[in-house]
């Protein structure tokens, strides 16, 4: 008896002999992972294929028909003896292709040219896209021809397909109608198939049941069949994902935690006092929820995401400051050692004498803030472990060296994450487990993030919001600089950098790389996108990508010759780092050279220009961090995106959003569209490309939230979903998965 759990080469039937590659290649183990493996897009039998737009190297499905069938005789090179093949031309409804079938003897060649491929005979053809003078060519093609009586096995396949052909996300060595048949004959012989979606569930959103849906993407008769299996789908993956993360929330509020209301008069009354500045009325807003939260017997867990520039180190810095009121302390986590630098130098000159707790000079409310990274000595780590472990340093700053052993906290009471997205479960974990009990958490992006995504990626944690910049901040031009088509246009560019420092201010040079074929620590390459949405790499080591070692001397020996050019990047001594952003800071650097260590925290309000070199190989939210480098302070900034990108790729299509608006959340939808939910997270929470199968956070906004709704009332009805056994084992292998990872978040 054949059963969801059985292995899926029950079903293969003919096709055992691509097991491994069914198996490994595709990770289809059970039938039950086969039937879950649904059909990327679909071409209609009925007529030719629409065919717009090709390049070469391009795969393509098309339904055509043959418009052309020859035999030609040419000579085997190797054996110097006669040869055949069939020249046959497909036509589509746009350009026609040709493709050359090669036989054995003259009888197969007749064969294939009178009876296989006759002139008027129809099919789907799958190949690799060429041109072979000025002809566009199928290289090798896979073919089913419909109404062939003498088409071999591959031929079965069509046997049950009506309008539509289902066409799936495959492997080298397997075709679609590989998996199509073993998909049909599965359908037919396995009996049990729970239903994860409960009957009340399914009648009040009106979705198909389980058997009917997966008929239904696998063999469609027309594409309202398609929609609605997809729909039920989607809701699925909605709902168990939607039940996992509101069973988390739920068990976070049951964990006890220290409330920390503060203290009248104590260190946040002081600073307020101080600011020369009003709050934003977001900030005001955000820093009234997260007092609310602090003050209550359960955890904290909240992620405060704002543009860049916005504020958000200044309201977490007043949730800190409400914690040492109480007499807790708070740890301030940033990924990397120069943003942690930064973040101490910023936090300590907002607090002034408020940061010198004991020493001469501090005023009477000050606390300790301590600076912790990996790159310190053991002497240098010791006095402010000491600190930290007595509870003198009531705000710690560091880097993943805050996440070892020997790190012991007096009162941990606030964990705050800064670019969250840098970080994995098991590092938040492993901080937050320091305290005696469970701590509040604060996790900051300044990647904005569209409500769905907040609500499907982040749906443990409460959200809020920064839209609004501090009065005061400059406006950003930004501009594509194509070199495809204007390669001149380079020397324009440092001119306009010559131009800005003439004027006082100070410029950012950004690189991809560090040398030839190294990156900054953590980086990829933006990559693009094939039609099944794997990543597709258009570059190399030693492609000639611009790195800072070789950028640097080049630019000050000469179109910046006279400035002072200093370089920047994750493999510099730590001391050396520190020394070159402390001069820029300082204003006794021009023009900085750099990786995107940059990204995030650096704060030089001088700073007016920024160039971003090979600007394609970078995401969309990432030009978007680098650019929020620049117009810090009152001066208006430009910010110029150097790229040998082509017209109308993907590539320079990111490159023109970016330049076409400064508004984060728009940015994000573009690159959510072109880079999918898991890459734009960070792989570190995922492991994978992405970890929603079915789901995609923009186009299923309506779902989510439908979903999101119902799973309240499951669990508000029966928190351990006994009513509904199937959807509970739905739910317990998801949380016991790999993708609870992906949606814990770092």
């Amino acid at each position: 008896m054949i059963s969801l759990d059985s292995p899926v080469v029950a079903v293969l039937g003919d096709h055992k002999k691509k097991r491994a590659a069914i198996e490994e290649r595709l990770g289809l183990r059970s039938v039950d992972d086969l039937l879950r493996h649904f059909p990327r897009r679909y071409v209609k039998t009925g007529e030719l294929t629409q065919v717009d737009e090709l390049h070469d190297g391009d795969m393509l499905t098309v339904v055509g028909q043959i418009a052309r069938s020859e035999l030609a005789t040419y000579k085997d090179r190797r054996t110097g003896r006669p040869a055949y093949r069939v020249d046959v031309t497909v036509r589509t409804d746009g350009p026609s292709f040709r493709i050359s079938m090669f036989a054995k003897n003259q009888h197969m060649g007749e064969w294939q040219q009178q009876k296989r491929l006759p002139v008027g005979r129809r099919g789907i053809f799958v190949g690799k896209v060429s041109s072979f003078r000025g002809q566009w060519q199928l290289t090798h093609p896979q073919v089913v021809l419909f109404g062939s009586p003498d088409e071999d096995a591959a031929q079965l396949s069509l046997d049950a397909i009506g309008e539509l052909y289902p066409i799936y996300p495959l492997t080298k060595g397997v075709d679609s109608w590989d998996l199509q048949r073993a998909v049909a004959f599965a359908l037919t012989v396995v009996e049990d198939v729970p239903d994860v979606v409960p009957p009340e569930v399914r009648e009040e959103h009106g979705l198909l049941d389980v058997r009917t849906a997966l008929r239904r993407i696998h063999n469609p008769d027309d594409w309202g069949q398609v929609t609605s299996a997809q729909r039920r789908f989607r809701f699925e993956e909605a709902l168990v994902t939607q039940l996992v993360l509101a069973r988390r929330r739920r068990a976070l509020r049951g964990l006890g935690a220290q409330a920390r209301t503060g203290a009248e008069g104590g260190l946040l009354a002081v600073f307020d006092d101080r600011l020369p500045f009003e709050l934003t009325a977001g900030q005001r807003e955000v820093g009234a929820q997260i007092e609310h939260d602090l003050a209550q017997p359960h955890p904290m867990n909240r992620l405060l995401q704002g543009e860049v520039g916005a504020g958000k180190t200044l309201v977490a810095l007043r949730a800190m400051l409400r914690v040492v009121d109480s007499g807790g302390q708070a740890a301030l986590l940033a990924p990397t050692e120069v943003l942690a630098q930064q973040h101490h130098r910023s936090i300590t000159a907002m607090l002034g004498d408020l940061a010198a707790g004991g020493m001469l000079g501090g005023a009477a409310e000050a606390t300790n803030v301590e600076l912790l990274t990996g790159s310190m000595t053991k002497a240098q780590r010791t006095a402010p472990m000491s600190r930290i472990a007595t509870g003198e340093a009531g705000i710690v700053i560091g880097t993943h060296a805050l996440l070892e052993e020997k790190v012991v906290f007096a009162d941990l009471g606030l964990v705050v994450v800064d670019e969250q997205h840098r970080f994995g479960v098991e590092q938040r974990a492993a901080l937050t487990d320091k305290a005696g009990t469970p701590p509040h958490v604060l996790v900051m992006t300044a990647t904005p993030i569209p409500r769905t995504v907040a609500m499907t990626v982040f749906g443990d944690l409460e959200v809020s919001t920064l839209t609004e910049l501090p009065a005061g901040r400059a406006p950003i031009q930004t501009n594509v600089v194509p070199l495809a088509e204007h390669p001149g246009w380079l020397e324009r560019v440092w001119e306009r950098v010559r131009e800005e420092v003439a004027k006082g201010h100070q410029a950012f040079v950004v690189c991809p790389r560090i040398t030839g074929d190294e990156q900054e620590q953590g980086e990829s390459d933006q990559l693009d996108l094939d039609e099944d949405g794997n990543p597709v790499d258009r570059a190399a080591p030693g492609d000639g990508l611009a790195a800072v070692e070789e950028v640097a001397p080049l630019l000050a020996d000469g179109p910046l010759a006279g400035l002072r050019v200093e370089p920047l990047h994750g493999r510099m001594a730590p001391d050396d780092k520190d020394r070159v952003m402390r001069a820029y800071a300082a204003g006794d650097v021009d023009v900085l050279v750099a990786t995107t260590v940059i990204e995030v925290g650096v704060d030089v309000a001088n700073a007016t220009a920024m160039v971003l070199l090979d600007a394609d190989r970078f995401g969309v939210s990432q030009l978007h961090q680098l650019r929020g480098r620049v117009g810090r302070g009152s001066h208006p900034a430009i910010c110029l995106l150097v790229s040998r990108a082509e017209p109308d790729t993907p590539a320079r299509e990111r490159l023109d959003a970016v330049a076409r608006t400064t508004d984060g959340f728009e940015l994000s939808r573009v690159d959510l569209e072109q880079r999918r939910e898991g890459d734009v997270l960070g792989k570190s929470q995922s492991g994978f490309s992405s970890g929603l199968h079915n789901l995609r956070v923009l186009r299923d906004e309506k779902t989510i939230i439908e979903a999101r709704e119902a799973a309240v009332r499951l669990l508000d009805a029966d928190e351990d979903l006994r009513h509904a056994p199937d959807l509970a084992q739905a739910v317990h292998r998801l949380e016991a998965s790999v993708q609870a990872d992906f949606l814990e978040k770092g």
